[in-house]
């Protein structure tokens, strides 16, 4: 069930309609655990049995946790919280590319060995839950929280439909205590729910889908025979993509969730108006980035150990963040690339202390500018690594965007298809750069009312007249 689609907006509809209805907070909160199993049962019903196992590992490791005497047994229910997840997560996401790479080990040392292929389904959000339900017991390991007094409060916080599938990742000590009183949406939350739903799915229907896809599916489907102009068009258009797509859904989610009288936190905080990729990293998907940083960078040892050891952590945390969003080298090297990045735009900042052009007192100016562009460009770069289907893929692009394909120029592309993507991102990037310091609600409140009704038509009216292809979101599969 995807939130561009008929079958949800019926479903919503019945879920508000009873959330407001003059029932106890009890039987409200019963009601959003039923309806949170029965969108994720539409997918594959027999994963919810994994729900049910992260669930409860982590509501009894957490209590454990709370009541061990020592340190050992403390280290010991973490470990069996982190085991179980990561265990599932390994298995479901991992266990076909291990055996793959096994078997390619294998062919090297002059071996064969030739297994059954093991079709393992990946269920949908998994990476998503996992993370968000094992940020529990850590944060009591970590003494941040006490163990939660309510099972089904708990099992709602795993299972919070709005962003169960592709977050945003919430943390328990963000969302545990919203459900310890009635949580009742104002009208002015209601509101700015429904405005942030019919935003979200403008940005996947109409303008990830319509305008977008198209041209990344005919690039990426044929990178054989792509040419230099077909090549970075293609990126081009795919970091437009993914960024209406997966923030389309993110504010959908934070849409769906004020109506229900929860606040989730925001996801995207225009990314590419970023100066370096640190910037960048607090901008695109926020909650992803700061688990990293909180439960892997950190314990690494962040950087109280020295510039080589930060380097190396810096690496860990985006190899590791590439392998999350698939199991795949072409995610590898993905990752691999921001960790470089990053190692850079470290080293840059502390050989030029007090005169770093990324200071934040000059990143309004020309300077700053000129780095988000730069920013830009290699975040394309990496785009394309990220969305191709291999890593062969991946270079025989790169080769098409440097030296030229088969084509010096490309001849995929219609011209139509070249001048939109041409003219509009840069109107992305430059609406990202002026915007990057304020939010949406304090733009929107800038706007008369006329105008915002006018804004509002326009996107209800193309979501009714947009064809009904139902695209799943990008993320969904990770």
């Amino acid at each position: 069930m995807v939130f561009n689609s008929l079958t949800f907006l019926v479903f919503l509809t019945v879920v508000l309609f009873v959330h407001h209805l003059p029932l106890s907070w009890k039987h409200k909160k019963w009601n959003l655990w039923w309806s949170s199993y029965l969108f994720y049962a539409v997918w594959n019903p027999p994963f919810v049995v994994l729900l049910w196992i992260s669930t409860l590992v982590d509501w009894w490791a957490g209590k454990w946790l709370a009541e061990a005497k020592t340190p050992t047994r403390k280290k010991a229910f973490l470990i069996l919280s982190l085991s179980v997840n990561l265990g599932l997560l390994g298995f479901f996401k991992y266990g076909t590319f291990l055996l793959e790479n096994f078997q390619q080990l294998l062919f090297l040392l002059n071996m064969s060995f030739q297994p059954a292929r093991p079709d393992i389904v990946l269920p949908v959000g998994i990476s998503f839950y996992t993370f968000q339900s094992m940020s529990y017991t850590l944060d009591i390991y970590r003494g941040k929280i006490k163990p939660w007094g309510s099972f089904s409060d708990f099992a709602l916080y795993v299972t919070f439909f709005p962003q169960l599938v592709a977050g945003p990742i919430v943390r328990a000590i963000d969302f545990l205590p919203q459900l310890a009183t009635v949580c009742k949406a104002t009208s002015a939350m209601m509101g700015w729910g429904f405005f942030l739903i019919t935003l979200g799915l403008f940005q996947k229907v109409i303008l990830a889908d319509g305008i977008f896809a198209p041209v990344v599916d005919t690039v990426f489907g044929a990178v054989q025979n792509a040419g230099l102009i077909d090549g970075w068009i293609g990126v081009l258009a795919f970091s437009s993509q993914i960024f209406f797509d997966f923030s389309g859904y993110s504010t959908c989610a934070i849409g769906i969730g004020l109506c229900l009288g929860f606040t989730l936190p925001d996801n995207f905080r225009f990314p590419y108006g970023a100066i370096g990729f640190s910037d960048f990293w607090q901008r695109w998907h926020v909650s992803l980035s700061s688990w990293l940083r909180d439960y892997l960078y950190i314990s690494l040892g962040g950087n109280r150990k020295g510039r080589l050891r930060t380097q190396i952590n810096l690496m860990l945390t985006m190899l590791l963040g590439g392998l999350w969003h698939g199991a795949s080298w072409h995610f590898v090297i993905w990752g691999c690339l921001h960790g470089i990045f990053l190692i850079v735009e470290n080293g840059y900042k502390q050989l030029f202390i007090g005169k770093s052009a990324i200071r934040k007192d000059t990143s309004a100016g020309a300077r700053g500018f000129l780095l988000a562009l730069l920013t830009f460009a290699l975040l394309n770069v990496s785009w394309m690594f990220f969305r191709a289907t291999d890593l062969s893929s991946s270079f025989i692009l790169l080769k098409a965007m440097t030296l030229g394909g088969s084509s010096d120029l490309g001849s995929l592309l219609a011209p139509s298809e070249i001048t939109i993507v041409f003219l509009l991102t840069p109107v992305l990037m430059t609406t990202h750069w002026f915007m990057r310091n304020t939010s949406l609600e304090a733009i929107a409140a800038r706007i008369p009312w006329g105008l915002r009704a006018l804004i509002i038509s326009f996107m209800i009216i193309s979501l009714v007249l947009a064809p009904g292809e139902d695209r799943a979101f990008i993320y969904f599969q990770f």
